[in-house]
């Protein structure tokens, strides 16, 4: 079955967030999404809020931008929101924006191998194991988590080019692609996961959790297309999505059918009712996804 969720966009303030939860939680979604975009809002603190305010309701953060984090730091956080909230809690990491990360002064000369000692680092600590490392970018003395969560969780990584999605596979233990990929897109991020996958003798389920810009309401193309046009990504056959619930439900079908186990719907940022999007999904896409 596809797992959907729906993202919290930071580009409503951060106040809004619990009326979102609540939301989510009247509404019986199964999953609410959040960004840590520079420089909005912190996805960690939200992530640790939006927990706390639900009995249920699970929360990923997708994704940390790891210029801007110690992975010791990152690590801690992670290890005690999976304590706090168990089997809730779902963690990306990624490259980040690079001209964000320029902004910053964290603009890494390489992304990929960042990223690499990154995965592998935080995935050893959350582990509960002791780690000495001395990276081109992380460094480690005999450090352990004195509160390490009860079972190692999954990391997940998000990725665009293909050296970065082969990385996911050999590194992370699922994959987050963003709204900017078609179904197509979808399938050769597979094959490529799978290669890294292969390569790194990887077994087991690699779970690939996929953002679906979406948009309904009587102004719903207009909308859609003026977000996309904004991000110069108008005009992309199979890129997004505007229209009722059938619409919007045969979009999220043709994801997963083509690797997809989850689809986060994406409203576009100025959509007018954000709760009403989530009932939206809840209440009309999700009875006509499989």
């Amino acid at each position: 079955m596809t797992t959907l969720g729906v993202v919290f966009r930071p580009q409503l303030p951060p106040e809004r967030l619990r009326g979102m939860v609540r939301a989510a939680d009247d509404a019986g979604l199964e999953e609410l999404w959040l960004w840590e975009d520079c420089f909005l809002e912190s996805g960690i603190a939200a992530a640790s809020a939006a927990l706390a305010w639900s009995e249920r309701l699970r929360v990923g953060v997708g994704l940390l931008p790891v210029p801007l984090r110690n992975v010791a730091l990152t690590s801690m956080e992670a290890a005690t929101l999976h304590r706090l909230f168990p089997d809730r809690v779902m963690l990306g990491v990624g490259h980040g924006v690079q001209d964000w990360m320029g902004q910053v002064g964290a603009r890494a000369e390489s992304p990929v191998t960042l990223l690499r000692e990154h995965l592998d680092t935080m995935r050893e600590l959350l582990a509960g194991e002791r780690v000495t490392t001395h990276g081109r970018y992380v460094h480690l003395d005999d450090v352990a988590l004195d509160w390490p969560p009860a079972s190692a969780p999954a990391v997940y990584a998000g990725a665009r080019g293909p050296r970065s999605l082969r990385l996911t596979g050999e590194a992370a233990d699922g994959t987050i692609l963003d709204a900017s990929v078609t179904p197509d897109g979808v399938r050769r991020a597979r094959q490529l996961i799978d290669e890294g996958r292969e390569s790194a003798g990887r077994e087991g389920a690699h779970p690939v959790v996929v953002y679906l810009l979406a948009a309904t309401g009587p102004d719903a193309e207009n909308r859609l297309r003026a977000e996309l046009r904004g991000e110069g990504r108008d005009g992309i056959e199979g890129l997004g999505v505007a229209g009722d619930a059938e619409a919007v439900a045969d979009a999220v079908r043709r994801l997963a059918e083509a690797g997809a186990d989850t689809v986060v719907l994406q409203p576009t940022a100025d959509e007018p009712d954000p709760e009403g999007f989530i009932r939206f999904v809840t209440d009309r896409v999700a009875p006509l996804t499989p």
